[in-house]
């Protein structure tokens, strides 16, 4: 991974590439300088997330009520969300870290993950508007947004899926990758979702992640139907 790859990532080309290398430097790298580290843009990332999240769900989800988005956008924006995301993008490889940290496998901390993918939108937000950086923010959340909907608020659907299966006994459920397609920067894949080798639903998504939430979302859909 590198500079070039992580723009593809995000869908989006550098004006001032220069920025988006600032919001790579993690503090143990910057020394005492502590203005040349990534901190600044991490804080302006996180308000741009902050309102980008909150304008497509008080747009989108116009009968959501608001301790429902509060709560929903809680959980997207939360460290352990961010860190997963910048794992799938493979961010870690490109941060800029201390001899401390890189001994410490820091690139792989989940504050420091999540910290440089807000600093990442910051930087996006100054060199190219509010719009360039909601665009991208969309383009990372969107999906999550979707699956975190229809009461999925306290869980996730592959937990869900797991307790209605399991009320009737003890089940085997796997999860297969059928299908993967697209360019490294831009994957799909397909999966099946099996209890006791037989398929009970299919979902696709950008990460396998993401697809295993999707079939089994679809799973519990049939079932609620039977």
């Amino acid at each position: 991974m590198n500079i070039s790859d992580l723009q593809k990532e995000f869908n989006y080309k550098f004006r001032d590439i220069s920025l988006l290398e600032h919001a790579l430097v993690h503090k143990s790298a910057a020394g005492s300088e502590s203005f040349k580290s990534n901190e600044r843009l991490e804080f302006l990332g996180d308000a741009v997330l902050q309102l980008a999240v909150s304008t497509h769900l008080f747009s989108k989800y116009d009968k959501m009520p608001e301790g429902k988005m509060a709560k929903l956008r809680a959980s997207l924006v939360c460290q352990t969300t961010l860190a997963k995301m910048a794992t799938d993008l493979r961010l870690g490889e490109c941060i800029k870290l201390g001899k401390g940290e890189m001994l410490s496998e820091g690139m792989q901390k989940p504050s420091i993950l999540s910290d440089a993918l807000e600093a990442v939108l910051g930087a996006i937000y100054m060199d190219g508007g509010y719009e360039m950086a909601q665009n991208a923010v969309l383009r990372l959340f969107k999906p999550i947004v979707d699956l975190h909907l229809g009461g999925m608020l306290d869980g996730d659907y592959k937990t869900k899926l797991q307790e209605i299966l399991q009320k009737h006994g003890n089940v085997n459920i796997k999860y297969i990758v059928v299908n993967q397609s697209g360019l490294p920067h831009d994957m799909n894949f397909v999966v099946d979702v099996m209890c006791n080798e037989k398929v009970i639903g299919n979902g696709s998504g950008k990460s396998k992640k993401s697809a295993e939430q999707a079939a089994a979302k679809c799973a519990i859909e049939i079932l609620e139907r039977r």
